[in-house]
């Protein structure tokens, strides 16, 4: 089936382009000028494969809109990017904690937007495989329910810290470099100026508490997860 993208955002010019752009790449488009149509257009069928979202609308905050759009069954797992001129570093981490797949800044590149839109597709269109559930230390980890419990805790993670954290297990005490996270995880093309990866692992962390040491920093190179004091196990069945 042909994905249909929702594109919200108040310029109407840069609706217009993104839209040509788009549907020229054989992809189907929905668009909304403001919060309210936006949930609108979000439910209707078929529910859009990705949402473009701006930040700065004449009657709701992007923000808001992707809190509320994560609140909903039909929507809660569709991939948001997020796409505005604010570019400060707390608006990346509010937009990831909210639940943003990825954050551009205006102006943009409509070939790398292009880019990150096929990277999020295909990442979609990957079915997961079924796992054991994997113990390491105070961290347990259920791959094929995407749930994650610290000591006896569970922690609620979106798609993409669950991804990095499962992909970080996976290869303990293996370094990941920031481009092969950007290549694996969220399927961007290595090279690709963001600091997404860093803002991902600063958040992944502060969930985990007392379990963030397991994911170690490795200054100029990238992030690493420890081997050591402890063992990966298969966990018992309940």
């Amino acid at each position: 089936m042909t994905p249909t993208i929702l594109i919200v955002d108040d310029e109407r010019d840069l609706v217009s382009t993104v839209q040509f752009s788009l549907e020229r790449e054989g992809w189907r488009t929905r668009v909304a000028f403001d919060g309210r149509s936006a949930l609108e257009a979000a439910q209707l069928d078929p529910t859009p494969e990705l949402i473009l979202l701006d930040l700065m609308l004449p009657d709701m905050s992007g923000t808001d809109i992707c809190r509320v759009l994560r609140s909903r069954d039909g929507t809660k797992d569709v991939p948001i990017i997020m796409v505005t001129a604010k570019d400060d570093e707390i608006d990346r981490v509010v937009g990831f904690e909210v639940g943003a797949d990825d954050y551009v800044t205006k102006p943009f590149s409509m070939r790398e937007l292009l880019l990150r839109i096929k990277a999020i597709l295909r990442r979609s269109d990957k079915p997961v495989p079924a796992a054991p559930e994997l113990a390491f230390g105070r961290l347990r980890v259920d791959e094929q329910g995407h749930r994650v419990w610290v000591d006896e805790s569970e922690v609620i993670l979106t798609a993409l810290e669950f991804r990095l954290l499962s992909t970080f297990l996976s290869r303990r005490g293996r370094v990941q470099t920031r481009d092969a996270l950007l290549h694996d995880v969220w399927g961007h093309t290595p090279g690709l100026p963001t600091r997404t990866v860093d803002t991902h692992v600063q958040r992944l962390r502060k969930k985990l508490g007392p379990a963030s040491d397991y994911i170690e920093t490795l200054r100029g190179v990238g992030y690493r997860f420890r081997t050591d004091n402890v063992e990966m196990t298969t966990a018992p069945s309940p």
